[in-house]
C-alpha cells in the first residue's frame, strides 16, 4: 500500500509551524532584550503564517476543503476541535496584525501588554493546526474535496 501526502497542505502546514517556531525564538530574544533581532525574527515569523495563509486560501477557493475521511463516531469530536482551531486562529492572527502595527508605530506599552497572550494563542494555533492536518491526512484518509467556487456556482 502506497502512502503519499497532499503537496499543498503539507506545505502550508510547514509554513504555519515555521512561524510558530519563529514566534517562540522571538519572544526569547525580547525577553533577553534583544530588540532588533526580535523585530527581525517576527517578521520572519509573519511572512511565513502570510505564505501560509495565501497557500490555504488560494487551495480553498480552486481545489477546496477536505471533509474528514475518519471514523463516523469520532468526526463531532474533530468538527468541535476544527471549531476550535479556527476560532483560535483567526483571533490569533488579528491579534498577529495588531502586535505587527503596535509594535512598527512603537507603541510599547500596547504591545508589551499584548504579546505573550498573542504569542500563546500562535503556538496553540501552529499546534492546532497540525492536528487538523495529522487528522484529515495522516491518520486518516482525507475525505472529499469540494472547491468553494464549485459550491458557490454549481459546476
Amino acid at each position: 500500500m502506497e502512502f503519499t501526502l497532499p503537496i499543498l497542505p503539507t506545505i502550508s502546514t510547514a509554513f504555519i509551524v515555521l512561524s510558530g517556531v519563529f514566534v517562540a525564538i522571538g519572544w526569547g530574544l525580547i525577553r533577553k532584550r534583544k530588540r532588533k533581532e526580535h523585530q527581525t525574527v517576527m517578521l520572519i515569523a509573519a511572512i511565513f503564517a502570510v505564505i501560509f495563509f495565501v497557500i490555504y486560501a488560494s487551495r480553498t477557493i480552486f481545489i477546496g476543503n477536505t471533509s474528514f475521511g475518519g471514523p463516523d463516531d469520532i468526526k463531532i469530536y474533530y468538527t468541535i476541535f476544527l471549531i476550535f482551531h479556527i476560532t483560535l486562529a483567526t483571533i490569533g492572527a488579528v491579534l498577529g496584525i495588531i502586535m505587527l502595527y503596535t509594535g512598527y508605530k512603537k507603541q510599547y506599552a500596547k504591545h508589551r501588554k499584548l504579546g505573550p497572550m498573542t504569542s500563546i494563542i500562535w503556538f496553540i494555533t501552529a499546534i492546532t493546526g497540525t492536528a487538523v492536518y495529522l487528522l484529515l491526512y495522516v491518520f486518516y484518509h482525507g475525505g472529499e474535496t469540494t472547491s468553494v467556487i464549485k459550491a458557490i456556482l454549481g459546476f
